[in-house]
């Protein structure tokens, strides 16, 4: 009877099962993340109360947004007007979008690097889920690592008086440098995908 874990019959020799099994050692790794995703969801919840207590009326939650908020050398606001929510907002937007890129790390390194979570009848599948893979997952890695610059480029234009004209153009740049690399590993990516095809057609 065949084993089906070896449809063709053939078994892995103990060198290169003990080879393969070390994908195992990533596992730690993203359990760790996994507790880095807690962090980060009670770091949401703690800004989102002081947010909320502070547009009640609360001073102590108000000084905390005030000191969270507030850039070095720059002047501190008095009160909760519309910049200082405008920049906790993108604070917590800033959050979710980097437990975003931890959840496509857990899941598509995992579900790539480690083992098939086998979720292709599950109704919550990530839609990503389907076609991921290391090529793949790179690109939208970077895709989001381009949202996150964003929210900071925005938060910094928001408090540009503060900023010198180097800071601001280096921010800016370093921007641009993560949009390049989004588009080449695109590209990259668009021609291996290409170069693959055209190798099967022949």
């Amino acid at each position: 009877m065949t084993d089906p874990k070896y449809p063709n019959g053939r078994r892995l020799s103990p060198i290169a099962s003990f080879i393969f099994m070390s994908r195992w050692l990533q596992l730690p790794l993203y359990l760790g993340l996994i507790l880095a995703q807690c962090v980060y969801v009670f770091h949401f919840w703690v800004e989102l109360k002081d947010l909320i207590g502070a547009a009640m009326g609360n001073e102590a939650s108000l000084q905390h947004i005030i000191a969270a908020v507030t850039v070095p050398g720059g002047e501190p606001p008095t009160k909760l007007n519309e910049t200082t929510i405008m920049l906790v907002v993108l604070g917590l937007i800033d959050v979710v979008m980097i437990s975003n890129l931890l959840i496509m790390v857990i899941v598509g390194g995992y579900e790539t690097f480690v083992s098939r979570m086998h979720l292709e009848d599950h109704p919550d599948q990530p839609e990503w889920l389907s076609h991921v893979n290391a090529s793949v997952l790179k690109t939208k890695l970077a895709t989001a690592i381009i949202g996150i610059s964003s929210i900071h480029l925005l938060k910094t234009f928001i408090n540009a008086q503060v900023y010198d004209a180097k800071t601001l153009m280096a921010q800016t740049l370093i921007h641009i440098a993560f949009l390049l690399s989004a588009i080449a590993i695109a590209y990259t990516d668009r021609l291996m995908t290409g170069t693959q095809n055209g190798s099967k057609n022949h």
